[in-house]
């Protein structure tokens, strides 16, 4: 284990396996279907996930911030493991209580160094972040360094995900219900982004292929220096990964590809397929 350890909320939609291979221990955020409560990515993987939505009747998910207790849990967990300090990234705290949670957490371990940082984004938008902070941890950096770059990185990070459905922003209290009657009347595709940590529409067009065409420009219109692809159960995920390789310039090594979990999926629905970048410097 590095000195430093690095701590995300499932809301990075970073997987298990991926995170236990770079040292990266992940704080869930609560999914519940109807009376059914889980822990997001340890109880219910993003593939069970999926497979409960799509089942016929099944109740609408909905999602709650990780609690002070299960970030305290992972801190004194790291902190007695062997690590001597923390970087703990969240998701916006636009979005979620979990950056407050997190942050009520590391006041009550004392004077143990614990750096909580508001990654102003959403999944793997700081989850790559993560990733880069869990290198330069391995490679001997400060907590105080990792936590710095991480603050100065967050600007670079842009997320793009075309969604196939309006229903799931409308339950989820983002649009209303107007809206989103309209759009289904109109076959409108939205375009989502997070902007200054909240989520807003990129754009709107009226069809899957043209949605999935301007989300590619809208990736690929700056310079990159990492991506990672999200979808959620999209059967056309393959295809888009490979468009996006050709125009980003990317060797492939720096693309990754993620099943959107439960923590974000609650809230984009099936068929939704994008990326998040990190722009070159």
């Amino acid at each position: 284990m590095s000195r430093v350890a690095i701590v995300v909320d499932s809301a990075s939609d970073l997987p298990p396996g991926v995170a236990a291979e770079q040292g990266i221990r992940i704080v869930p955020l609560e999914v519940s279907f109807g009376e059914e409560h889980f822990k997001a990515l340890i109880e219910l993987s993003a593939d069970a996930f999926w497979r409960r939505v799509l089942a016929p009747d099944a109740p609408f998910p909905t999602t709650a911030a990780a609690s002070p207790g299960e970030f305290q849990t992972a801190f004194e967990e790291l902190l007695d493991g062997g690590a001597d300090s923390i970087v703990c990234v969240t998701v916006s705290s636009d979005l979620s209580g979990t950056y407050k949670s997190a942050k009520v957490a590391a006041a009550m371990m004392g004077d143990r160094e614990i750096h909580v940082i508001d990654s102003r984004t959403a999944s793997m938008g700081f989850g790559m972040l993560a990733q880069m902070a869990a290198d330069l941890a391995a490679a001997g950096a400060t907590a105080a360094d990792v936590a710095r770059f991480v603050e100065a990185r967050k600007a670079d990070v842009d997320l793009y995900v075309a969604l196939d459905t309006l229903e799931y922003l409308k339950r989820g209290g983002r649009i209303s219900g107007a809206r989103a009657a309209m759009g289904a009347v109109l076959a409108i595709k939205p375009i989502i982004t997070v902007i200054d940590g909240l989520v807003d529409s990129a754009d709107r067009v009226r069809t899957r292929a043209k949605a999935r065409e301007r989300t590619l420009e809208l990736l690929t219109a700056r310079p990159l220096e990492r991506a990672t692809i999200l979808h959620s159960t999209g059967a056309d995920v393959d295809e888009f990964r490979e468009l996006f390789a050709a125009r980003s310039g990317l060797d492939a090594s720096r693309i990754q590809t993620m099943v959107i979990g439960p923590s974000v999926g609650t809230h984009v629905g099936p068929g939704a397929v994008g990326a998040t970048v990190v722009l070159r410097r």
